[in-house]
């Protein structure tokens, strides 16, 4: 019991803190590049820049490493 309440403070302290770093005037806490397209809006995404040839590119490259690890196995493994 006591795992669970260390951890639900330790949660609640993080939350204070990202919350403390917005209300200090920083940059807001950023979701990824096509998370408002996904909801319909469509406003310019602070990371890609309203580029969304950027976010596909990324995962473009995303789709090809893991491709490449697919095709690929550990012979230590003995699989």
């Amino acid at each position: 019991m006591s795992t669970m309440i260390l951890t639900f403070v330790v949660l609640l302290l993080v939350v204070a803190a990202m919350s403390v770093g917005v209300m200090m005037g920083r940059k807001p806490i950023a979701g990824s590049c096509g998370g408002l397209a996904a909801v319909g809006i469509d406003e310019e995404c602070s990371i890609c820049g309203g580029n969304p040839s950027k976010c596909e590119e990324e995962q473009d490259k995303q789709g090809r490493k893991e491709e490449l690890a697919a095709l690929a196995y550990d012979a230590k493994s003995g699989r």
